[in-house]
C-alpha cells in the first residue's frame, strides 16, 4: 500500500493533539486511526541547519516506505529525537519495533 504525504498543517496538528504518542530510542510516533495510509515528518530547527534537517526527512520517508507493508490505515507523524548521529538502521528499527508492538501491522488470513 503506497502512503499519502501530509502536507497541511491543520491535519498535522489535529494528529498531533488527538494522536496516540509511542516512544523509542531513535523516535516518537503519532498515529491516529483514518481511511487511508498518511505520513508526515516533522523535523524543526533545533535539528540543525536545513541540510541536516533534510538528510533526518530522507532516512525517515525511506524507513518508513519500506516498513510499510501491511500496516492498518491510519495518519502517522515521525519526529526524530535530538541526536549526535542518525542512520537509516536505527530509524528502521524503531519504526518496525513500534509498529509490532502497537499492531499497527495487518494479519493476512489464507
Amino acid at each position: 500500500m503506497k502512503y499519502l504525504r501530509l502536507k497541511k498543517a491543520k491535519q498535522i496538528t489535529a494528529t498531533l493533539k488527538a494522536g496516540k504518542r509511542i516512544f523509542e530510542e531513535s523516535l516518537s510516533l503519532i498515529y491516529l486511526p483514518a481511511k487511508k495510509l498518511s505520513m508526515a515528518v516533522c523535523v524543526g530547527k533545533k535539528y540543525g541547519k536545513s541540510v541536516q534537517r533534510n538528510r533526518i526527512k530522507r532516512l525517515l520517508r525511506e524507513a518508513f516506505r519500506t516498513s510499510e507493508a501491511g500496516i492498518k490505515p491510519c495518519t502517522v507523524l515521525l519526529i526524530p529525537k535530538v541526536a549526535q548521529s542518525y542512520s537509516y538502521a536505527a530509524f528502521r528499527r524503531d519504526i518496525s519495533k513500534i509498529l509490532g508492538k502497537e499492531k499497527l501491522i495487518e494479519t493476512q488470513h489464507d
